[in-house]
């Protein structure tokens, strides 16, 4: 009876405390589940971009260019942006400098023609661009620091592409599917601000409580079940001829 009592009480009193979290694990769970993280991604509205080939034999040396943006680098890495092939350099202390390869300066600001063009080459659909600003600090929501350029689309999922200034590359799509995915998991973590850490305390201690109101309800089970095969024996016995 002891044992009963206890169960009922915990079961009954930590499930009011946590059954919203509950709700939301499970709600979470679901949104995860139906929604393709390629549609999360916005993958189905990045248009597949060939990169240029870079001909070398037009560009001046590393050397060269390492020289006239004022760096030494202990890496560099060449890659092809939508503003034209660039150098990466990244100097022994500090940070990475981005400069054209053409001209080994870092290239001029984009404008807004430019962004608005960059990012409807990289998008794939029939919608029209519906806005277009450079923020100077990249939203929470990008993962990103710095300023961004960002290029809104009129489609269903109100895409938003966001864009390096310095060399008009899209660093990462957004879209309202996101947005939604991304409260759920943040109500899934309990971590309503970062949404990162599924680690902290408030998390592991309301899977704790959680845990007990499954044992307790496996008891409370055990206890009702053998409770019903008993009376039922018993009527069996009573019901039997003598």
């Amino acid at each position: 009876m002891k044992v009963l009592k206890l169960s009922t009480q915990l079961h009954k009193w930590v499930g009011l405390v946590v059954g919203l979290q509950v709700l939301f694990w499970v709600g979470g769970g679901l949104v995860m589940t139906v929604i393709p993280i390629e549609t999360v991604r916005s993958e189905h509205r990045a248009a597949e971009v060939r990169p240029s080939a870079i001909e070398l034999d037009d560009l001046p040396t590393l050397a060269a260019v390492a020289l006239r943006a004022g760096v030494d680098p202990v890496q560099a890495e060449l890659s092809t942006t939508p503003r034209g092939p660039a150098w990466t350099l990244t100097p022994a202390d500090g940070e990475p400098v981005v400069v054209s390869a053409a001209t080994g300066v870092p290239f001029a600001p984009m404008s807004p023609v430019e962004a608005s063009t960059f990012a409807k080459q990289a998008y794939r659909g029939e919608a029209d661009i519906s806005g277009t600003a450079l923020l100077p600090q990249a939203p929470q929501e990008t993962g990103r620091t710095g300023p961004l350029w960002r290029v809104d689309f009129a489609d269903r999922e109100r895409t938003s592409f966001y864009l390096s200034p310095t060399t008009g590359e899209v660093v990462t799509r957004r879209s309202d599917v996101w947005r939604f995915y991304d409260l759920f998991w943040r109500l899934h973590i309990m971590d309503w601000q970062a949404g990162e850490n599924f680690n902290h305390p408030l998390i592991i201690v309301t899977t704790l409580l959680t845990l007990s109101i499954v044992i307790t309800g496996i008891i409370l089970l055990w206890i009702r079940v053998g409770r019903d095969l008993k009376a039922l024996r018993a009527s069996r016995r009573t019901s039997s001829p003598g």
